[in-house]
């Protein structure tokens, strides 16, 4: 009995220090604001002439609007998804996955994590300062991957 109230004293003296963050999400992005972001992201892949399959995500990761220029490999369809959903997930860039991943160490863990996408180009969607979803691109280099999604998820503060 003794053990049973030491043990229920010390889980609850440490509670506090494995108290959730605060939210860093809002209410999910909708359809319209999606298919702004996404036709920014069009044309700055347009403008460079390079074929795009660009992807907005909501908060949980499931896919709100899809748009893919004509001529992008079909491989990319699923990849700018992966990265939208990974950015949304793990909230932040997939750069900075790849970044972690590429300096050995420590970030090779990132390879257990199932849905951690670590190539340039998926960046989670602020507004008012809370993740509302993620844009994903993939169709070029993950550069410029990245600079496609840049292009529709700075469009939104």
């Amino acid at each position: 009995m003794r053990k049973l109230l030491f043990a229920t004293l010390v889980t609850l003296a440490a509670a506090p220090a494995f108290a959730q963050l605060p939210n860093p999400y809002g209410t999910s992005i909708n359809v319209a604001d999606a298919k702004k972001i996404s036709a920014l992201a069009v044309a700055e892949a347009n403008k460079n002439n390079w074929k795009m399959a660009i992807a907005i995500v909501d908060i949980s990761g499931d896919l709100v609007y899809f748009e893919k220029i004509d001529g992008t490999q079909a491989a990319s369809v699923q990849i700018a998804q992966d990265k939208a959903r990974s950015a949304a997930r793990f909230k932040r860039p997939t750069k900075a996955l790849q970044d972690a991943l590429a300096a050995g160490g420590a970030g090779l863990r990132l390879l257990a994590l199932e849905g951690a996408v670590p190539v340039e180009g998926g960046l989670p969607i602020l507004m008012d300062g809370k993740i509302v979803g993620a844009i994903g691109a993939s169709g070029g280099t993950s550069e410029q991957d990245g600079q496609t999604a840049k292009a529709g998820a700075e469009s939104v503060k």
